[in-house]
């Protein structure tokens, strides 16, 4: 008799798939867009008319939806039309996409920074990026970024960014250091490809001019107190995305993989490497959590400069640590935290955090030993609020404070929009 019942159930079960292996899909049909262009949406879509009805290839449509800076939330509903054929629906809650963009930060060394931009995350309803920001870093900056993921097909884009960034830059040697007016103008023009769902590259190539003016602190023969460069830069992206959003919650993994090979025009100064991945990890915790984590490891060629290319900065890595005080070859470091929301009423949200930030670095032309070295590791636990706008992309208001509990620590806050990372 147990044998009779298997064999049906199994005959139940191949019949069914076999049911879904010839439905049909009738027609897409969008709802709830109004600045999202509808063909846009069916050109990234997989599910097309006449093709299987798969739900997996649904969700993986919805996944993409979602990640859309100007879709908030999205699902899907299937109905029967006829002969075996359905239609299915996408269901689009949108975002308002023209956002401005704001960062502040202060330390107890009495430094603040600034960043005011304004972007169009939603250009011609295409999911294009438009916009630039205004710095002012001791002195005054500014970029313009174009982007266009879907730009020629539904897997290939391009991105075009310019900027000119002046910044007061400490530059460390001798176990010292000294101050520089450090200016960078560039232009990038970069390639986007998305293979399939979850993978994609950029490949592309930046000219950019470097100027560094001495302004106070030491000097050494060897360390000069002008430069003025022109380098190429060779420029790699590659990226996994397994990351689901549900609104403020993120759930997943992801790992950004960043190379670039730069040469200069002055026949003086080696053509160097740099390259780091990020990985990071969400994981929903109850109901109102979320623990998010990311770790940075990252190499470049161990010239033994001044101008070492990694540097320990507020708005990059360690919340409290101050602006770009050390410098180095290599790289890890580890942001973990734990996000908890305290209100939720409608569009708004208020959410908790603690965090710690912790990282190391490798000193201009030393070895891998200085990652352990006490000087150089940093340790930074905070707390911080995110004030929250559901319905506008990226509307995150961001209050941090970090406070040093390694060797010479700082501390200090952070403001900014958007998540920290």
């Amino acid at each position: 008799m147990r044998k009779l019942v298997c064999f049906f159930l199994f005959l139940g079960f191949a019949t069914l798939s076999m049911s879904a292996q010839n439905s049909l899909v009738y027609d897409l049909k969008i709802q709830g867009n109004n600045k999202l262009k509808t063909s846009f949406v069916k050109n990234i879509s997989s599910i097309k008319p006449g093709v299987v009805l798969d739900s997996t290839v649904i969700e993986q449509d919805i996944l993409r939806l979602k990640r859309l800076p100007s879709v908030s939330h999205a699902y899907y509903q299937v109905f029967p039309s006829e002969d075996n054929k359905y239609n299915v629906f996408y269901h689009i809650e949108e975002n308002y996409t023209l956002i401005p963009s704001a960062n502040f930060y202060t330390t107890d060394n009495d430094e603040f920074a600034y960043r005011l931009g304004l972007y169009e995350f939603n250009l011609f309803g295409r999911h294009i990026t438009f916009g630039g920001f205004y710095q002012r870093d001791v002195y005054n900056s500014y970029a313009i970024n174009f982007r266009a993921p879907y730009l020629f097909s539904n897997k290939l884009g391009l991105a075009i960014n310019h900027q000119d960034l002046t910044t007061q830059e400490p530059v460390f040697f001798d176990n010292t250091s000294s101050n520089y007016k450090y200016n960078n103008k560039s232009l990038e023009v970069l390639g986007l490809y998305e293979f399939n769902f979850k993978n994609r590259m950029e490949l592309g190539i930046n000219y950019f001019v470097e100027d560094y003016q001495y302004k106070f602190g030491a000097t050494n023969p060897n360390v000069p107190q002008e430069l003025h460069i022109h380098k190429w830069l060779l420029k790699g992206i590659y990226e996994y995305n397994k990351l689901d959003y549900n609104y403020q919650y993120v759930s997943g993994i992801k790992s950004q993989f960043n190379f670039q090979y730069v040469t200069s025009t002055n026949d003086a100064l080696p053509d160097f490497f740099i390259g780091w991945n990020d990985f990071f990890l969400f994981k929903r915790v109850g109901e109102k959590g979320n623990w998010a984590n990311r770790l940075r490891l990252g190499l470049s060629s161990n010239d033994k400069t001044p101008f070492a290319p990694f540097s320990v900065d507020n708005n990059i890595n360690v919340r409290g640590v101050g602006n770009t005080i050390d410098r180095g070859t290599g790289t890890i470091v580890l942001n973990s935290e734990y996000r908890q929301t305290l209100i939720e009423k409608g569009w708004f949200v208020l959410q908790g955090n603690a965090f710690v930030d912790a990282g190391s670095w490798r000193n201009p032309g030393g070895d891998f030993g200085d990652f352990s070295t006490k000087e150089n590791i940093k340790v930074y636990p905070g707390l911080g609020l995110r004030f929250i706008h559901k319905k506008i992309y990226n509307a995150i208001f961001r209050i941090d404070y970090g406070y040093g509990i390694s060797e010479n620590a700082t501390k200090g806050f952070v403001f900014g929009i958007g998540q920290y990372f």
